[in-house]
């Protein structure tokens, strides 16, 4: 009776020691991103920012993004450069690209925003700059909100990768 208790009792600390590791891994996993998020400012900020320049469609009102395929590493800073040559409105929207990023400022005009950005509109001629650090690795839906613009082909994909 003794062994068989004694079993019983390292099976019950097994156990605990297991659910208790995988707990404290998983606290760690979503603490990871916000430690990140705190310290990217200040070491990032010297990194110089690598330029990519996005056009939304062309002089021609074509629907596309050129290019539309764009490649990332995961914790150095870009500048998106995003520009409308054509005559219509575009929408640069990739939300779940947009939530593993931490943004450092959109700049438009004279306007300079700060924050969480999820989708940036730009008017017929309009320039944007977006200074960003991707924080999480993955592939990202991008596309045209403007209703007709995506299944015109108004589409595109991000990869965010590591290292």
């Amino acid at each position: 009776m003794k062994k068989f208790l004694v079993t019983i009792f390292r099976l019950q600390t097994l156990d605990f020691i297991l659910k208790f590791s995988l707990i404290l891994s998983l606290s760690f996993i979503n603490f990871i991103p916000s430690a990140i998020a705190e310290n990217v400012s200040s070491d990032l900020l010297k990194q110089p920012a690598t330029e990519i320049t996005v056009s939304l469609s062309n002089s021609a009102n074509e629907l596309k993004f050129v290019p539309n395929h764009l490649e990332f590493i995961a914790g150095k800073r870009y500048l998106l450069q995003l520009k409308n040559p054509s005559q219509l409105k575009h929408y640069f929207t990739a939300k779940d690209f947009a939530d593993g990023i931490w943004t450092q400022k959109v700049e438009a005009g004279k306007v300079e925003i700060k924050g969480a950005i999820h989708e940036l509109e730009l008017k017929p001629g309009a320039e944007a700059e977006w200074v960003f650090v991707p924080l999480k690795t993955g592939t990202y839906s991008l596309r045209c909100t403007i209703p007709g613009h995506t299944e015109a082909g108004m589409t595109g994909e991000i990869i965010v990768g590591n290292l």
